[in-house]
């Protein structure tokens, strides 16, 4: 994908998300910018997200088979579903770089 389907696919996301009224999560900006570190560290940064949530998401599970009040399903459910989308997200990005690679790799100098 170039750079500047890139950002357009960039802007469409944020275009749709102001329309959507901005992103939250439990009342907290969700902050959607890429910063200037490079390739490599937001790659470990988006494992780490995923990571964190595949942990929130357990120890939902925990606190809801433990009988804590302040746990409900609901919660624990979109805690779940969260974990295992940002997971296939993450399998999707991981596919295509490899075949991106791959490709790169079979180009003639």
């Amino acid at each position: 994908m170039s750079s500047p389907s890139i950002q357009s696919v960039l802007q469409q996301m944020q275009t749709l998300n102001s329309q959507v009224g901005g992103s939250t999560e439990r009342g907290r900006q969700v902050d959607t910018t890429v910063g200037r570190s490079g390739f490599a560290e937001e790659m470990h940064n988006s494992i780490e997200r995923i990571n964190q949530l595949q942990h929130k998401a357990a120890s939902q599970i925990k606190a809801f088979e433990a009988g804590q009040p302040d746990v409900a399903l609901n919660d624990v459910m979109v805690d779940m579903q969260k974990a295992g989308l940002a997971f296939q997200m993450g399998v999707q990005v991981r596919n295509r770089l490899v075949n991106a690679y791959k490709e790169i790799m079979n180009m003639q100098v």
